[in-house]
């Protein structure tokens, strides 16, 4: 086109004489359609008696082609006649997308520029034809490609078809990191969102490639290895390379990890006279001995800020201050006070969220409007808006105002979608194999509800589950829900019964700090034990029928653990009890303990202690029913059958559970060369011990106290549908009427300790 172009404006001038100007008569304008001849002459500005040279006619020529209007403009100047010659470009009748099925046409609708009515032009085309490309690219569809096709109508008129070839999604076949030595790929892997390609993820959209979600991906390992001792980490590069049939990608990350930091002294300075420092190291949720993390550095800061603001110190700024030492790998965290600007927040403005209501981020914000302007505020609502995780990318900015006292806060999301559908296959040496599927819904109507849906169906049972939760209760920050369930579970094997349980609950929890939370329920169930065969233990055929239990209960919480999922140090317990009686059959008081704490020693083994135990009794002359007893075996004690442990009628072997149970053990997980795929091996001692049920004679009643003892190895995997535990347990202390798994009939040693 260019090339034609420069043809026919040589051609012009060339017509227009050799002279270098020339008086104008009449102007003549050929092959005009649609447009007006006033429209040609107002770009031309040649009017009768004025003088044109080729210069001018030039600059007609450019000015008449940028309209658009035209594919084709000439100039023939004959004497004192100027005839200008045009091609008009075609008027788009109708635009059209075909083969588009994974993007809807309103998407690209509001992307193209190029509609009915439009003038066509060919650059136009193919500038629509790159964004439909590029629409392509953000959903991970690299290989589209897209053919535009014209059909002529009259009038000078066109429909225009965009054919699309969708083409695959570009997966991430490949995840690989350079630099990493005290952490594995599967372990980084863990940390970001990007997945590696595999058949289980069919309904995840994390293996597909998203530059923002790659770039995102930097962020987290700089979170997770700063949170981890590693101050100095940097992420040296990070490529993603398309395969040349644009199908896949391999991400390939360069890390420094830099010198691991233990925190050798804590101070606190400041610059503001006379301010008292005592006391404020109580308020630092790091200390000497520690290593570093970050997160508990702005948590300090934070906190820090608090306290200050309490004592009347509302403008201050508290800078963390690192002294390193990389040859002896140790750190000295000064945390200095500052008289900050005198500023105060005049609005805080929400931008982005269509879906989400500004209420659910506003009451993130550890700042309002009217307050001291406190940048560790402002960070750490930064960090609770990304921690929600509905949005993709959340920036915070400062605006400065007609006031220099005052400023505004500019929050600026892109939200991202927050239901979950997931499937999960399993086999489980108790319930054989299942099935388990939900939808999760996390911002429910845009308001941060949570409602989601689970079913479960095993080989011995079924569940379904219905939750809904309102984590701002009464617009306070207060987490309330409801859960209803329904429950079907065969324990013919173990004690010739089955039992039906549904029933609903309604809790409600609250957070005295991040660390340190609480929980109240009320629940209503019916349970029934049902199918009770003929020759059952005549305790369990006492317990057929249906029974209502009511119940209020409590549970403390305080988790330091650093993850959740796969945790390497910290610690985690709870405390909750139970009182039913409120109504109903059952009466009962119920207490239950558990305790874990974990640590890494060697960069690569995990030592896990863990205790659990629980007490549960009668009053006002009632006994415990069997639903509501403790059962001890499977995958608690591995090594014995499911409530292989316990007291055991002699006539029909049926298990009767007990009224309190401890179980506890140490467990050493270590790495095997499966990190890539997440799979770690692991050691294990189990020691339980369970309590005797209500009103049993032991003439008709086997049943010990005494510890049981087993032993084993196993691997765990950390897939996306969770943790999957494989365990081969030995029994090695228990007694003769005790059920133990058939394989595992002793430990893989004989009685003399020899392999």
């Amino acid at each position: 086109m260019k090339n034609k172009q420069l043809v026919t404006l040589l051609s012009c001038l060339m017509a227009a004489g050799t002279a270098d100007a020339a008086v104008v008569r009449q102007i003549k304008v050929d092959g005009l359609q649609r447009v007006e001849r006033e429209t040609v002459l107002s770009y031309v500005n040649v009017n009768p008696g004025d003088d044109v040279s080729p210069e001018k006619l030039n600059g007609a020529f450019k000015k008449l082609y940028t309209t658009g209007l035209f594919s084709d403009v000439s100039f023939d100047v004959k004497g004192d006649v100027l005839t200008i010659k045009v091609d008009e470009n075609p008027i788009i009748n109708k635009r059209f997308f075909d083969g588009n099925d994974k993007v809807d046409d309103k998407m690209l609708e509001s992307e193209v520029q190029l509609g009915p009515r439009s003038i066509y032009t060919t650059a136009k085309v193919q500038e629509d034809v790159q964004r439909i490309l590029n629409i392509y690219k953000r959903v991970g569809r690299y290989a589209a490609a897209v053919e535009p096709k014209v059909i002529k109508r009259d009038q000078n008129r066109v429909d225009l078809i965009y054919e699309i070839d969708e083409g695959p999604l570009a997966k991430i076949t490949k995840i690989n990191f350079i630099g990493n030595k005290h952490y594995s790929d599967s372990d980084l892997q863990g940390e970001i969102l990007s997945k590696e390609t595999r058949w289980w993820r069919i309904f995840s959209s994390s293996e597909n490639y998203d530059p923002e979600k790659s770039n995102y991906d930097k962020e987290l390992l700089r979170r997770f290895y700063n949170n981890h001792g590693y101050a100095d980490f940097r992420v040296v590069s990070s490529v993603a390379e398309l395969s040349p049939d644009s199908q896949s990608f391999v991400i390939t990350t360069v890390l420094e990890e830099g010198v691991r930091y233990k925190i050798k002294k804590v101070n606190i300075t400041s610059e503001i006279p006379d301010m008292n420092t005592a006391g404020l190291a109580d308020d630092l949720d790091i200390e000497a001995g520690d290593w570093y993390n970050a997160a508990k550095v702005e948590k300090s800061v934070y906190a820090l800020t608090e306290e200050l603001g309490k004592r009347g110190y509302a403008f201050v700024e508290v800078e963390p201050e690192l002294d390193r030492n990389m040859q002896t790998g140790e750190m000295t965290i000064n945390f200095r006070i500052k008289e900050g600007a005198r500023v105060f927040i005049n609005r805080i403005n929400i931008n982005g969220n269509s879906r989400t209501y500004d209420e659910v981020i506003r009451r993130e914000f550890r700042i309002s409007e009217g307050d001291a302007f406190n940048a560790a505020k402002i960070r750490a609502s930064r960090r609770n808006i990304e921690n929600l995780n509905y949005f993709s990318k959340v920036d915070i900015e400062t605006q400065p105002t007609s006031d220099d006292n005052k400023a505004d806060i500019n929050v600026n999301v892109t939200e991202k979608s927050t239901g979950y559908f997931n499937v999960g296959l399993g086999y489980s040496t108790v319930n054989g194999a299942l099935v388990r599927t939900g939808v999760t819904e996390n911002n429910f109507m845009g308001k941060g509800q949570q409602l989601g849906f689970d079913l479960g169906i095993s080989e011995r049972s079924q569940d379904y589950n219905i939750n809904f939760t309102e984590p701002y209760f009464l617009n306070r920050p207060l987490s309330a829900g409801v859960d209803l369930f329904k429950n079907e579970t065969d324990y013919q094997d173990e004690a010739s019964y089955d039992e039906d349980t549904m029933g609903g609950r309604l809790r409600l929890g609250w957070k005295y700090t991040d660390d340190f939370y609480q929980s109240v329920r009320y629940t209503l169930r019916q349970d029934e034990i049902k199918n009770v065969h003929p020759s059952a233990s005549v305790y369990i055929q006492e317990e057929e029928g249906k029974y209502v239990g009511s119940s209020v209960g409590q549970t403390l919480y305080y988790d330091k653990r650093d993850n959740a999922v796969d945790p390497k140090e910290g610690y985690f317990l709870s405390f909750g009890n139970d009182v039913a009686g409120l109504g109903g059959d059952e009466k009962y008081l119920k207490f239950d303990v558990k305790a874990y704490w974990y640590d890494t020693f060697f960069d690569y083994y995990t030592l896990k202690l863990f205790a659990n135990g629980g007490y549960i009794t009668g009053y006002d002359d009632e006994n415990v029913r069997l639903s509501q007893r403790y059962f001890l075996g499977g995958s608690t004690m591995r090594g014995f059958d499911s409530a292989g442990i316990g007291a055991r009628d002699k006539y029909t072997n049926d298990a009767l559970g007990g009224n309190w149970m401890i179980y506890s053990g140490a467990e050493v997980m270590f790495p095997i060369g499966l990190d890539e795929v997440g799979i770690k091996g692991r050691t294990f001692v189990d020691v339980g011990m369970l309590g005797k049920p209500d009103d049993v004679s032991y003439k008709i009643v086997e049943y010990s106290d005494k510890p049981r003892v087993s032993v084993g190895f196993g691997f765990s995997w950390l897939s996306p549908m969770g943790k999957i535990d494989i365990d081969f347990g030995f029994p090695v202390v228990k007694e003769d009427y005790d059920e133990t798994d058939p394989e595992d009939d002793g430990p893989p040693w004989d009685e003399d300790g020899e392999e």
